[in-house]
């Protein structure tokens, strides 16, 4: 994945204990990062990670926490794939068509997890949302894994 840009609200779907967002908290100290996590302990130890880090630029946040009309310019990820097809189907829908015009997504999903056939239902979902709005693509493979592009004109 390129490096993030300097500024801007970043999405991590899904973070866990907050690898991801910790990162990009680093990598782009002036961006607002948003960690969104269903998993309370997880989201604990999302926001003792980055103020052990001293990042004040990430905001750990339970998804209903959000606005829906919220919108990112960066959405990194490595979906929740085992919670099952139907909730990450649910979970995508709500999440990526949140890019801002010119925000783009990056998605890291294991290939045995399904990743190939998870790029053409996020191409028909997000052309069901917004025709013509969004381009993907599969950006890269490697060790097993597929990185996944959504850019949104």
């Amino acid at each position: 994945m390129p490096h993030p840009p300097s500024t801007g609200e970043f999405l991590d779907l899904g973070s866990g204990w907050g690898p991801i967002a910790l990162t990009l908290g680093l990598l782009s100290p002036e961006a607002r990062v948003t960690a969104v996590e269903v998993n309370e302990r997880a989201a604990e130890l999302t926001q003792a990670n980055a103020a052990r880090l001293g990042l004040h630029n990430i905001d750990v946040q339970h998804p209903e926490a959000i606005a829906a009309d919220k919108g990112f310019d960066l959405i990194w990820s490595n979906p929740p794939i085992r919670i099952g097809k139907a909730a990450l189907h649910e979970l995508l829908s709500r999440w990526l068509p949140t890019l801002n015009p010119g925000g783009q997504a990056w998605l890291v999903v294991a290939k045995k997890l399904g990743a190939d056939s998870l790029l053409p239902w996020i191409t028909d979902m997000l052309e069901a949302k917004a025709p013509g709005q969004f381009v993907t693509a599969r950006a890269d493979s490697m060790k097993g894994f597929r990185v996944l592009r959504i850019d949104r004109h």
